[in-house]
């Protein structure tokens, strides 16, 4: 996660919430690399701005970071074949620091007294600024702007002398989310902050033992799901096998429900849950508190698929895909001008007018967050011959921003921060506008409603309840820590 917060540089991308990374990490098995490349590709949708691999061959790292896709950097015989050994970790990012830069793609790499060690992670840490103040002025030097190196700079002041008790220092001064996985000569280790906010999980392939952020990564190797990393666990993988190991006091458990409306695969299971089971029953609650009457039910592809399915059966009304998406179109593809950006909508979505015209349409979206693409979609769904327009979301209104490893525009610019749901309609131009309440979300993930002395869940970006200090979002941190990065950076 970066340090600053900066709009991103695509203009068709910039009106969704979007996850900061995912994590792959294997030792034992010979090609290493190749495995965890593979993994990458299907970790894709957590982070599509750069990707980086490092692997220990017995006597030496290898580390290969470039932006763009995996399939793009990781596509041949000679990248692979330079990232030689039988244990490998790497990371899929997104950044929220405006263009990519070549110091923050991880996983990160620093040489220690004890050797090299590699650090990847998925989260965000809400001390991480207040940490790096402190090291710098101790004399610690940056090279990047990511609270990844906040880890590395604590595990080389820790007097420890093992990695892990040195990790074990460094877990005990950060605070907020993280998935962490770390190789060293000899080992890769994984670990997951106490309330377990961002997935990890741990899989088997034969002999080898890999840990990462989705049940998806492990399917595309043809690994086994062994079990969910623990919240505060630390799990080690070496040659005598894999050692878990709990350091940290316990806390409530507070995982990111938005995993399952949103950032998770659809074929991943998250936390004992098939994620497009979860979505289709979350769509269900959705037409069973907001139902219409209505001609069919269409998503706004992709990510409303699954919810539309469950809202049509439960409603029984038909679902057609009413929008059809081109997946073709670049982050990249174009200059943004002002007509291009007009337009940019229609570079990635297109009505399919034949099921459109003429209809009441209950269109479907997972969220509304500054509220631009969904003017635009519904603006393109009318002019496509709907005859009423009716805009169901399958999560609670988004009006606080995420400091766990999501990229949030500020509050400001949060359409549900600054209107109530009418207004919202208008601004969007829908004939109406629904959300899904806390506790229909609640019920769709299996528990009766949402406990408000004990969410089980971290929805901050609905409820504004935070689970942890937010200690680097204090106005006086804020302007003194970012004074310091412009000094350092």
């Amino acid at each position: 996660m970066s340090m600053q917060r900066r709009p991103t540089t695509n203009p068709f991308d910039d009106d969704k919430l979007h996850e900061e990374c995912g994590v792959f990490g294997i030792f034992g098995t010979s090609d290493a690399a190749a495995h965890t490349a593979l993994g990458l590709h299907a970790l894709q949708h957590r982070g599509q701005e750069a990707a980086g691999i490092v692997s220990f061959d017995g006597e030496h790292f290898h580390t290969y970071r470039a932006p763009g896709h995996v399939g793009d950097i990781f596509n041949s015989e000679e990248v692979i074949g330079k990232l030689t050994g039988d244990l490998a970790i790497g990371h899929v990012r997104y950044s929220t620091a405006g263009d990519t830069i070549m110091r923050n793609i991880q996983p990160l790499f620093a040489d220690f007294a004890f050797g090299g060690l590699a650090v990847a992670n998925n989260g965000n840490l809400t001390n991480a600024m207040a940490l790096r103040s402190d090291l710098v002025a101790r004399g610690h030097l940056f090279q990047s702007t990511t609270d990844t190196e906040v880890f590395i700079q604590l595990i080389a002041t820790s007097t420890g002398t093992k990695l892990v008790d040195r990790l074990v220092d460094a877990l005990r001064q950060v605070e907020g989310a993280y998935s962490l996985v770390l190789a060293s000569r000899k080992k890769v280790i994984g670990a997951r902050d106490p309330m377990g906010v961002r997935p990890l999980i741990l899989g088997k392939l034969e002999g080898a033992h890999i840990l990462t952020s989705e049940t998806c990564a492990l399917d595309i190797i043809g690994a086994e799901f062994v079990r969910d990393v623990e919240p505060g666990e630390m799990v080690v993988l070496d040659s005598g096998g894999v050692h878990s190991l709990n350091p940290l006091p316990p806390q409530s458990k507070r995982f990111c429900i938005f995993e399952y409306i949103y950032f998770a695969r659809p074929d991943s299971i998250v936390e004992g849950l098939n994620v497009y089971e979860a979505r289709k029953r979350i769509g269900a609650a959705l037409a069973r508190e907001a139902g219409i009457e209505a001609d069919v039910v269409i998503p706004v592809p992709d990510s409303g698929v699954p919810a539309a399915i469950g809202y049509a059966a439960e409603a029984g009304i038909p679902f057609e895909l009413g929008i059809i998406r081109n997946h073709y179109v670049g982050r990249t593809f174009i200059e943004p001008s002002d007509q291009i950006r007009h337009l940019g909508v229609k570079l990635k979505h297109n009505a399919n007018r034949a099921q459109i015209e003429g209809k009441r349409v209950v269109l479907i979206d997972d969220s509304i967050v500054r509220g631009t693409t969904s003017t635009k979609i519904v603006e393109m769904v009318r002019n496509a011959g709907a005859r009423e327009i009716h805009m169901r979301i399958s999560s609670p209104p988004t009006k606080h921003s995420c400091f766990y490893g999501i990229n949030t525009p500020e509050r400001s610019q949060l359409l549900a921060a600054r209107h109530d749901v009418p207004a919202m309609a208008k601004e969007i131009g829908a004939d109406s506008l629904a959300f899904l309440s806390m506790d229909g979300l609640y019920s769709a993930m299996g528990k009766a409603k949402r406990d408000p002395d004990n969410p089980q869940y971290c929805d901050a970006c609905f409820s504004g309840e935070y689970p942890s200090r937010l200690l680097d979002h204090d106005e006086g941190t804020v302007a003194s820590q970012l004074s310091l990065l412009e000094e350092v950076t």
